[in-house]
């Protein structure tokens, strides 16, 4: 799955996407985009056939890249909710990285709903496959914003 995002654009309109967890295809991710000029901006949720309850609010954590170390980009959570500050901050920090630009991520992803009821392997397959959804949104075909800067 490759779709395009233009490069920030003031006016940008959010891209909205969902795809299945890792061993769970009843649950689902939904990611949020909006990339502008100077930041991202994404929010995360899941749904589950099984569940009708809304999922709490979770952490909102602020990422940017560091100029001096780039394998360790700067970030601080606004706000924490301690059974998502830990997915969230690695992934700010990741995209941060990859994208070479600040990072603002909300996410309420809840792995309760996978295959084995959210084990760390659920965890890090669901993170990874969010990561490829992110930076496969930011690519272009032209060479994206991700490829001009050796990610």
């Amino acid at each position: 799955m490759v779709f395009s995002v233009p490069n920030g654009t003031p006016s940008g309109k959010p891209v909205e996407v969902s795809f299945p967890l890792p061993r769970a295809p009843q649950a689902h991710i939904h990611l949020q985009l909006t990339n502008s000029r100077t930041s991202l901006l994404i929010f995360l949720s899941t749904s589950s056939t099984e569940s009708r309850t809304a999922a709490s609010l979770g952490s909102f954590v602020y990422a940017m890249p560091n100029l001096a170390s780039p394998s360790n980009p700067y970030s601080t959570p606004l706000y924490t909710q301690s059974a998502t500050l830990d997915f969230t901050t690695r992934l700010a920090k990741v995209l941060a990285r990859k994208a070479n630009k600040p990072v603002y991520v909300g996410n309420s992803i809840s792995f309760a709903s996978a295959g084995m009821g959210g084990t760390v392997e659920e965890e890090m397959e669901g993170f990874r496959r969010c990561v490829e959804v992110v930076t496969g949104l930011l690519e272009t075909r032209q060479g994206g914003e991700l490829g001009q800067s050796g990610v």
